[in-house]
């Protein structure tokens, strides 16, 4: 049952006094001990360097992940107050009360990082990491890439990954780790991550379009009004110049100068 296989999974490899965390392991769940969104830019910066990019894809890039971040922050906060879930610490505690025999309990048990005063599902670094993910992974596509960043938790530490997949991967794993959340909770975090980020390069890639087509516009009355000037003749007669639409008379001395720019009057 996935309850209780999460809950060993967590007491064993997340307590403060944990025999079977790795070094590694250990190392992991310190280092995303810092939860804040800046820890991403890092990893966002890793795609902004690649050789052959512009300023204005870079721009959108961190606009896009920005929204997604700030999308994904807003569900995870709105979702744990609802379902109000109870952390690790609590749960293992109190197994005993949890209604599942396969499941025990130790009074006892602390997780190597410091509970946040908030309820534990979903997790907001895996939804926050899915959603990162999603956004890279539209940025780049099938493409190589080398992601890398640091943390103010693992001073002098980088780490670095060559997937995006392997990135959330570990964001997710290090919560287990630290003692934080279970697993199921980081699976179904990142899968709601994934869904903010996707909804956030849709919405970039929707307003790229109607600026694109903004643009076009913009072109083809330029082009209207130049062919509306009046065109010398041989001779020096010109030829009749087209009349001002109504609609667009003049409110004031502005527009009666830029219409005459044109050889309307």
């Amino acid at each position: 049952e996935t309850w209780a296989r999460d809950l060993e999974e967590i007491k064993a490899l997340g307590g403060r006094a944990s025999t079977h965390r790795s070094a590694e392991q250990t190392e992991i769940a310190r280092f995303w001990d810092y939860s804040m969104p800046p820890i991403y830019h890092g990893i966002v910066r890793s795609v902004a360097l690649t050789p052959g990019r512009d300023i204005a894809a870079n721009a959108r890039l961190f606009a896009t992940v920005a929204q997604a971040m700030d999308d994904a922050l807003i569900a995870v906060f709105d979702a744990k107050y609802h379902f109000n879930f109870w952390r690790p610490v609590t749960a293992i505690r109190n197994a005993d009360l949890d209604g599942n025999d396969a499941t025990t309990r130790d009074g006892t048990w602390l997780p190597l990082i410091d509970v946040p005063m908030h309820p534990e599902y979903p997790s907001g670094h895996s939804i926050l990491a899915g959603a990162v993910g999603a956004v890279l992974q539209a940025e780049v596509g099938t493409g190589a890439v080398k992601l890398a960043t640091t943390s103010p938790t693992a001073k002098g530490v980088t780490r670095q990954w060559t997937s995006i997949d392997d990135f959330v991967r570990e964001v997710a794993m290090a919560r287990v780790y630290g003692g934080l959340h279970f697993r199921f909770t980081n699976e179904a975090s990142v899968v709601m991550g994934n869904s903010i980020g996707e909804l956030a390069v849709r919405r970039q890639q929707t307003a790229q379009a109607v600026q694109a087509v903004q643009a076009v516009q913009a072109v083809q009355a330029a082009q209207a009004a130049r062919a509306a000037r009046p065109v010398q003749r041989t001779g020096g007669a010109s030829r009749a110049e087209p009349a001002r639409p109504a609609a667009a008379a003049p409110t004031d001395k502005g527009q009666e100068e830029y219409w005459r720019h044109f050889g309307v009057s």
